[in-house]
């Protein structure tokens, strides 16, 4: 029997263990997606707690505390940070098979140097020590925690009317510059024409581009102010949060009829959200690929299905699930649609329901062109970020493309612990091709399999994007 956790967790042959050893474990970290605060990283945070770094909106974990018959109150209610604390200890050992036991307890290794395993009789010697490192090591600020995973770069979530202001001053930051803090261009808001903040939302956009919104042609140009600004910030990603990646046409006199309902608070039927968003998407699409900006699409998610909850504690909270609409065809049609003019940027396509992966990984195919890799499938995301998840996706990628070309792992986190997911990523992608390797799959060719590896890992996303680091 393996020791829980060993210096060769997830490794299960030999070459896994020289893979991981020799050519990913070393390898910088480059995060181009995550929700975490760019002002806490530029003033530093220093946590007091290890509930304020571990449990402050971490939905995942707060799923699992529920599905354990934990109170609200110790989850997002007014329990003091002993007791959400605890709660979270009594969940961990019900947890056998989740991700959430691997991460949670490779972040008390990596970080707090604890080599047990959390429990309910175990909280408070995890909290004890974990506290008073927070407290008491310099080390163990946002910064700190950032550079001790070896993190280059990080690519926030940011709206177009944001000012962007803590990104510019990180960069300005002399005592930051190891740390590169790009923003990433979110652009929901504006496309949620059926959403009754609508109005609201334009109205902002109109004054921070000093654009009058009123028609298509208008907030276009509202877009591409914004799109100026944030480039200028060094921003070249996109992100759009999609229920599906639709495809319904219409003209421009469509849409501006349909932004003048939007912005008088009318009812928007669901034909013309999906030819509003259609059309927009397609606009900002071209303006990514003039600007030489990825597009990230996020889809198949249905969210915020607990009615009740999110009434009191708004999106975001844990009550999303997998939506299993999403029409293979109408996405094929949109990347069609940009490639009859040349203008398909730079794509990475991510699915929440894994029964996409197939789908996905034929649609690359038939618009890939150069750079290598132009049109990626995204690593596993969300509720696929485990063991099974990750595998799954990168057996779908190789089988139906070129996983030598794949730009691998990301957190999507709003946590400045969760880096360690990056080695869980990369000890499951070397236990793959290593098995693949020893099974005689795969030559042992060491200088294609460092490529390979060091790719996945960091080279293939650090030349994909563009970075510079």
């Amino acid at each position: 029997m393996k020791q829980f956790m060993d210096k060769d967790f997830l490794l299960s042959t030999d070459m896994a263990k020289t893979l991981y050893r020799d050519y990913a474990e070393t390898m910088p970290i480059v995060d181009y997606h995550c929700h975490i605060n760019p002002q806490e990283i530029y003033e530093d945070r220093k946590f007091d707690t290890i509930t304020q770094v571990w449990l402050g909106g971490d939905h995942y974990k707060w799923r699992q505390m529920r599905s354990n018959g934990v109170d609200e109150k110790y989850i997002t209610g007014d329990a003091s940070d002993r007791e959400k604390f605890q709660k979270w200890a009594e969940t961990m050992p019900k947890l056998i098979g989740n991700p959430l036991y691997h991460w949670s307890h490779l972040e008390l290794r990596r970080y707090f140097g604890y080599e047990g395993y959390l429990n309910g009789d175990t909280a408070e010697e995890v909290w004890n020590l974990c506290n008073d490192k927070l407290q008491n090591d310099p080390s163990m600020t946002v910064r700190g925690l950032i550079r001790h995973y070896n993190v280059k770069l990080i690519c926030t979530t940011d709206d177009p009317v944001d000012s962007l202001e803590w990104h510019e001053k990180i960069a300005a930051d002399e005592t930051c510059k190891d740390i590169k803090v790009l923003p990433a261009w979110r652009p929901d808001k504006a496309m949620n024409v059926e959403k009754p903040t609508y109005a609201e939302y334009i109205a902002a956009l109109s004054k921070v581009s000093q654009t009058s919104i009123t028609d298509f042609a208008s907030l276009k140009e509202a877009l591409k102010i914004r799109m100026a600004y944030f480039a200028e910030r060094g921003c070249s990603v996109s992100d759009h949060a999609l229920e599906y990646v639709m495809y319904v046409p219409a003209d421009d006199a469509e849409i501006d009829a349909i932004i003048a309902k939007g912005l008088k608070g009318e009812a928007i039927t669901k034909e013309e959200e999906l030819k509003y968003k259609t059309a927009f998407m397609l606009f900002v699409a071209k303006e990514y690929n003039r600007l030489g900006w990825v597009m990230q699409l996020h889809y198949g998610c249905k969210r915020d299905n607990n009615a009740m909850m999110f009434e009191k504690l708004g999106p975001d909270t844990g009550f999303d699930c997998i939506n299993n609409y999403a029409p293979s065809a109408q996405m094929a049609d949109f990347l069609n649609a940009l490639s009859a003019t040349n203008e398909v940027p730079k794509t990475i396509i991510y699915s929440l329901n894994p029964n996409d992966n197939a789908s996905i990984g034929t649609i690359l195919g038939c618009f890939q062109s150069a750079p290598a890799g132009r049109i990626q499938q995204g690593s596993a995301w969300w509720f696929n970020d485990h063991k099974t998840g990750m595998t799954d996706q990168m057996i779908s990628l190789a089988n139906l493309g070129c996983l030598g070309n794949f730009i691998g792992m990301l957190t999507d986190s709003r946590s400045f612990l969760s880096y360690t997911r990056h080695e869980y990523f990369r000890r499951i992608m070397c236990d793959l091709i290593g098995g693949w390797v020893e099974n005689g799959e795969y030559p042992a060719d060491m200088k294609s399999l460092e490529e390979i590896v060091k790719g996945i890992s960091y080279n293939n996303a650090i030349r994909y994007f563009g970075f510079e680091i």
